[in-house]
């Protein structure tokens, strides 16, 4: 979208003075850029290029579904507003196409029911144009850190005091054991595994009971209603499984890794005192 060039450029100015000394983790990925204003492309692909991604560019709808067949992307990169095919309908054929991939929805609209559709067509996460590109590129490290997750079923899963064991679907809390219903442990899972995303409610009945519960949104909410009081300290006050008004829900990470450090960081200054 044209008029969200320039504010991009003004971040990727600002990002090579501030973000040039980002670690490459999470390098030698491929992502798919999709935007039909080309200033937000040659921005987008010179900043994620210097922090060691693979970058291909399409400035249409139909364009990036032909680049999809040819070569898989890890991360794409789609802006919803568009002409021809729009954002929403190149992002449900792109999910059919790349059903692993991470898509991320570049938008300038913030209401509700936008977010909703997006997610609802496929989209794992959405920015709001302008902005700033140390935004932007946490999102896509913490895609891949998903799809990493994704591949590896059987590797546990660790947020905050939380531990989550696919192989022999355990929990434990803070070391202790956790007992969850089968359905409570499914559902637990793929919050994790989709840490920090917003997961719509239809989604999120379809992958863990099925298509037939789509619209059975309070029977979801009773097992997280259940959930939260097995696995936080106040259910009332939930820190790990968060309510999205209007959309869903979220497990939280960045919030609560970055207490886990605070705290870890002041204890050890109250040592040294």
């Amino acid at each position: 979208m044209a008029q969200a060039g320039k504010p991009l450029a003004a971040a990727h100015n600002k990002m090579d003075q501030d973000d040039s000394n980002f670690p490459n983790a999470f390098a030698q990925g491929n992502i798919l850029v999709v935007d039909d204003d080309a200033s937000v492309r040659r921005a987008l692909h010179t900043t994620l290029r210097t922090l060691g991604f693979s970058i291909s560019e399409a400035s249409s709808g139909e364009e990036a579904i032909q680049l999809a067949r040819a070569t898989r992307h890890d991360v794409i990169l789609l802006d919803i507003n568009m002409p021809g095919m729009d954002g929403l309908e190149t992002c449900r054929q792109l999910r059919r196409v790349l059903p692993r991939s991470s898509i991320c929805m570049l938008t300038v609209r913030e209401t509700e029911e936008d977010k909703v559709n997006a997610l609802d067509a496929g989209a794992d996460d959405y920015v709001t144009k302008p902005f700033h590109i140390r935004e932007l590129t946490a999102r896509i490290r913490a895609a891949f850190r998903r799809l990493h997750v994704l591949e590896n079923k059987h590797t546990t899963i660790r947020i905050g005091d939380i531990e989550l064991d696919p192989a022999r679907r355990q929990v434990f809390k803070a070391g202790n054991f956790v007992h969850l219903t089968p359905k409570e442990f499914d559902l637990l899972h793929y919050l994790m595994a989709h840490a920090d995303l917003p997961i719509t409610h239809g989604r999120l009945l379809n992958a863990v009971w099925g298509p037939e519960y789509g619209d059975e949104v309070e029977y979801l909410r009773t097992f997280v209603r259940q959930l939260r009081k097995k696995i936080e300290d106040n259910a009332s006050d939930p820190k790990y499984l968060l309510t999205d008004l209007s959309i869903g829900y979220r497990f939280r990470e960045t919030d609560v890794t970055t207490s886990r450090t605070e705290a870890l960081a002041a204890h050890r200054k109250d040592s040294e005192r």
